[in-house]
């Protein structure tokens, strides 16, 4: 049974967790965006419902939500059982930094990819008309909580190697 005091977390995992609610907070957030450069073009996106002008991360793809739950999942699984010494020393530290790399790594590849959530006849009228697809606040926030956690994540790893060496001894 896991131990879940809570007086026993320390800083890295609640940081963890706090970063993984910080991503959930960026699911809902805006992820894609379109923005026009001439005024007609603009004026006429402000008219389209705002679903076809903003996508948040649940309408952005899988490259845009699946990321997000990788930061998330090793956050709250670090707070209820880090304090598990088998758990621990099972891997659990590696583990959360393995989950968040990869997290980095889709968000990169969906940043990357972000114009193919249209089609290639939506991208085409799009640039006929001036009109950019661009990024919303939420995919900021959602690497910013990543990084953090991945920071956070790796001074566990190396907090956890130091606890295994002076236990040999």
């Amino acid at each position: 049974m896991p131990d879940l005091a809570l007086k026993r977390v320390t800083w890295r995992e609640w940081l963890g967790l706090a970063a993984g609610l910080l991503a959930l907070v960026a699911l809902f957030l805006p992820w894609t965006t379109l923005t026009a450069s001439r005024p007609e073009i603009e004026d006429a996106l402000t008219t389209l419902p705002a679903n076809d002008v903003t996508r948040d991360a649940w309408h952005a793809g899988f490259l845009a939500w699946a990321p997000l739950f990788l930061v998330f999942l090793p956050g709250l699984a670090v707070v209820l059982f880090g304090r598990v010494g088998a758990v621990r020393r099972a891997g659990l530290p590696h583990l959360w930094l393995m989950a968040v790399i990869g997290a980095l790594l889709l968000m990169v590849l969906g940043w990357t990819t972000l114009d193919w959530q249209f089609d290639a006849d939506q991208r085409g009228i799009f640039s006929a008309a001036g009109i950019e697809i661009g990024t919303g606040l939420g995919r900021y926030l959602g690497l910013a909580a990543a990084v953090v956690s991945a920071v956070v994540a790796f001074l566990d790893v190396r907090l956890l190697r130091a606890e295994t060496r002076t236990r040999r001894r």
